[in-house]
């Protein structure tokens, strides 16, 4: 049997809504989930050159994006339905019908579905689940940005406003959730996917990650195992004008099917605190980042062989590198400190790196791609 989730992610403006969909794209197809994504239609909208101040009647606007959002779901939902080897489907849509109310009165709002036949209880019903991420402005305020996003122009106040109308809109689902801005960025994405694998019924994600030297694995034994996914990486690092951030693009997929993404990690005055920012781009968008790589560095070309080991549930990652015939790196991902690694027979390792700079990817780039010993 199939199963199907469709799920909202909203909040208010610099919440980290463009980092966590591609964080919930990554986390939960490493648990067997093929995620769709439904792009924001606002915004969709406003970068093609529609604006909402271009209506004399100002529910025009809204109506055109009501019934933008609505049949961009309803045909993810209909790939999702018919999509072969895919029997478990997260359908993940960038704000929701909702989202509508916190930028016109409830009546208006009623107003609008109404006449393009549909209801307001119809529209709160539409998700399994709703996950709004507090704005930066409202927490984290030295985060507070919008430079990642053109079609929004909010002060911190307006956006704090803006944030808590936008939850107001949602109230009344049976199952709403908000993501503060408690502790880093990071513990704000991983608070989020915990919600969401309680909906799907997934474990939680993983809190420390490992990382470990080991020998060249059996690559024929590795595409033999049921429970062995292989992915393609390539990763190139970029010129940044800003010294404090680096930043890289990365293709990654198997068989000619590729998902691009940008990310860059920031660091703040905090040495101890980093900002990551990470989003899909096109083809067309990697291909032209790829003009601006970084002068003497290689893209890190490795294949990648994911293990999710049901008996212990640890999840493990061997990255190998076509430069590197002796030695490959595992990486693994446990519960908490205390847990321990229980490494299978046909993974030997020789030492554990976690932290050793040496074996950071960027490093590895400038070593000509090659592991050190």
């Amino acid at each position: 049997m199939k199963t199907i989730y469709k799920i909202v992610l909203t909040g208010g403006p610099c919440a980290g809504k463009t980092t966590a969909l591609s964080r919930i794209s990554d986390y939960f197809g490493k648990v067997g989930w093929r995620t769709i994504i439904v792009d924001e239609s606002a915004t969709e909208l406003i970068t093609s050159g529609i604006y909402p101040v271009d209506f004399d009647d100002p529910l025009f606007f809204q109506k055109l994006l009501l019934e933008k959002q609505i049949a961009k779901e309803k045909n993810c939902m209909d790939a999702a339905f018919e999509m072969k080897n895919a029997d478990k489907v997260l359908v993940v849509c960038d704000r929701g019908i909702c989202d509508n109310k916190a930028y016109m009165t409830e009546a208006a709002f009623n107003k609008c579905v109404r006449e393009i036949g549909a209801s307001a209880r119809e529209a709160v019903n539409a998700y399994d689940a709703v996950f709004h991420l507090v704005t930066a402005a409202d927490g984290a305020e030295e985060f507070y940005t919008l430079a990642n996003n053109s079609a929004r122009s909010e002060g911190i106040e307006e956006a704090r406003a803006l944030d808590r109308k936008t939850q107001n809109a949602w109230v009344g689902h049976s199952h709403l959730r908000i993501i503060k801005n408690e502790g880093s960025f990071d513990d704000k994405i991983k608070r989020l996917l915990a919600e969401i694998s309680i909906v799907l019924g997934e474990p939680e994600p993983f809190e420390i990650e490992r990382k470990y030297l080991i020998k060249y694995p059996n690559l024929e034994l590795l595409r033999a195992m049921p429970n062995c996914q292989e992915v393609e990486i390539l990763q190139t690092y970029l010129r940044s004008s800003n010294e404090n951030d680096e930043v890289r693009v990365r293709q990654r997929g198997s068989n000619g099917n590729y998902v691009f993404t940008k990310t860059i990690k920031r660091w703040t005055n905090d040495p101890t605190k980093r900002v990551e920012i990470e989003k899909r781009i096109s083809k067309d968008e990697y291909l032209k980042a790829l003009m601006d790589a970084c002068p003497g560095a290689n893209s890190i070309r490795k294949t990648r062989f994911c293990i999710m080991q049901r008996e212990t549930g640890q999840y493990l990652e061997i990255d190998v590198y076509p430069t590197s015939q002796k030695t490959a790196i595992l990486e693994v991902e446990l519960a908490s400190a205390d847990d321990r690694l229980v490494v299978p027979d046909f993974i030997k390792v020789i030492k554990e790196v976690t932290g050793d700079t040496r074996f950071y990817n960027r490093i590895i780039a400038f070593n000509g791609n090659r592991l050190p010993e």
